[in-house]
């Protein structure tokens, strides 16, 4: 009876593929070690739990390690916009305004980050030092008043690379449905930030194939993979016309980084 008031009480959306899994489980599909431990106590609620971490592969411990990630690529991005809206001529009149509202946004996803992992019990990461030279490939990059144009390839390939990563790792927060929902509200956002810095740049506000738009060869990273054209094993060009051919294709999506990938790329910049 007990057992049954708590099921009762779940989530449809997140019982329907627990039940699905049972189900599997049932008809002879191998089951973890946790789950029959679980079944043979006659803890329900318990097996459920393992159930769960079955169908969704993510923990707590998973969904707390992005937020951590996505707080220092905040970090990153806000003292990035912070130091340069403060540089004495810098960004041009006409550009202020545009990074003055980038660099606000920035700093409020940080303290939305900062806020929900202090709200799961955790204590947010610290935030590093930084090193906007990239260890020199940007040699004498200082903010100075005239290296807006190194400032603009920067802020693309930051957020080229933010809207990549929060895709990248959003299927690790299936399971918890408002940090997946706030994650994809600061993904848009950098969306946005990423087509606005593009146009200032004289580029498309998206990315064709693999081309870094003219940014230092050590930011290549950021672009491979976007080149695919291959979307849920179906080859997009294969539909015949209409479709925009090869760099159409390309450009109608954009392709996930992975967080090893996406520290790869940041790393340089971190002192």
């Amino acid at each position: 009876m007990e057992n049954t008031a708590i099921i009762n009480t779940l989530d449809p959306e997140l019982l329907a593929p627990i039940i699905s899994r049972r189900d599997a489980i049932a008809k002879g599909a191998s089951a973890s070690s946790k789950v029959v431990a679980a079944l043979a106590l006659g803890s329900v609620p318990i097996a459920l739990g393992a159930l769960a971490k079955d169908v969704y592969g993510q923990t707590p411990a998973d969904v707390l390690d992005v937020l951590q990630f996505a707080l220092t690529l905040e970090y990153l991005e806000a003292e990035f916009y912070t130091r340069g809206v403060a540089a004495t001529g810098l960004i041009p009149g006409a550009a202020v305004a545009v990074f003055t509202q980038i660099r606000d946004h920035e700093n409020t996803h940080v303290n939305t980050l900062r806020t929900v992992i202090g709200g799961k019990g955790a204590t947010p990461v610290a935030k590093p030092a930084f090193d906007f030279t990239a260890k020199g490939a940007l040699q004498g990059f200082n903010f100075g008043a005239t290296q807006y144009a190194t400032f603009q390839a920067l802020a693309q390939a930051f957020e080229d690379t933010g809207v990549r990563a929060y895709k990248g790792q959003a299927g690790r927060l299936i399971g918890d449905k408002v940090v997946l929902t706030a994650a994809l509200t600061i993904h848009s956002v950098e969306a946005r930030h990423a087509s606005q810095v593009r146009r200032m740049r004289g580029q498309k506000g998206w990315i064709t194939g693999n081309s870094n738009g003219g940014l230092p060869a050590f930011t290549q990273p950021i672009y491979n993979g976007e080149e695919n054209r291959t979307q849920a094993g179906l080859d997009i060009t294969a539909l015949g016309a209409g479709n925009g051919g090869n760099d159409g294709v390309t450009e109608a999506f954009d392709e996930p980084l992975t967080k090893d990938q996406v520290l790869a790329i940041v790393t340089p910049f971190l002192a």
